[in-house]
């Protein structure tokens, strides 16, 4: 395929941190995570608009005019359904392999019926979208913002993270992050929680959440305690910080 100078993004590895905002505004699939940094799959994939560059909050993504194959809708289309097809309802935005997850729960463990447990949460609503600013239940409480997809694939989730907790949930990956970012300002500033514990997923996207409340703490101007808990996509617990 012959090659002409054209727009093109261009992403800067040293600035870019993985975090992976960058992949659901690309409609054409032309960006991944790969070896923990955002990268072009192919020329062909990047039409050159450039909607990916105000999701990068790292400003590691710019376009420039270089020599490049044409963007090529129909190549476009035919990679996103093989993707689909390859990946399936259970990958990260990244397009990773599907992984194969061997939950563990105390029925697992222990070769009985699991006991039944008590369920730990003590208000609603819980989305970030509905959640008032105002929401007495986070004031002076541990929060905890969790990703939504944590408590499905941390069996425990109830005992070892909700426990004690307010809770708030949300996706970085398919919700309104600028709607997020200005809530959690106004709740951080309006209701001061005695600490926040970030809870994610271990793909590259679901690390916007915890950047996402970083940013709104930093906005808010206050100091509240914060950790952050990392969960597999197997059901473990991969690590907190």
């Amino acid at each position: 395929m012959d090659k002409f100078v054209r727009s093109i993004v261009h992403i800067d590895e040293e600035k870019c941190d993985g975090c992976g905002l960058c992949i659901p505004s690309c409609e054409e699939g032309a960006l991944k995570i790969i070896d923990g940094k955002a990268r072009l799959v192919k020329d062909i994939y990047c039409d050159g608009l450039g909607n990916c560059l105000g999701h990068c909050p790292q400003d590691a993504i710019t376009i420039i005019e270089r020599e490049a194959e044409p963007f090529d809708e129909e190549a476009v289309e035919e990679y996103l359904q093989s993707e689909q097809k390859i990946v399936g309802p259970l990958c990260t935005s990244e397009g990773e392999k599907v992984k194969s997850c061997a939950f563990t729960t105390s029925a697992n463990l222990s070769g009985h019926q699991k006991e039944d447990t008590e369920a730990e949460l003590t208000h609603w609503p819980i989305q970030l979208g509905l959640v008032s600013p105002e929401a007495k239940f986070i004031t002076g409480q541990d929060l905890l913002i969790a990703a939504d997809c944590v408590p499905f694939a941390f069996a425990e989730f109830h005992q070892k993270l909700l426990a004690g907790y307010s809770l708030i949930i949300g996706c970085p990956k398919l919700d309104d992050t600028n709607l997020y970012h200005q809530k959690l300002v106004s709740i951080f500033k309006n209701n001061k929680p005695k600490s926040i514990k970030v809870a994610h997923m271990e793909v590259g996207c679901c690390f916007g959440l915890s950047r996402l409340v970083k940013g709104a703490l930093a906005e808010a101007g206050v100091a509240i305690p914060y950790s952050e808990v990392i969960v597999g996509v197997d059901g473990s617990m991969q690590g907190s910080c």
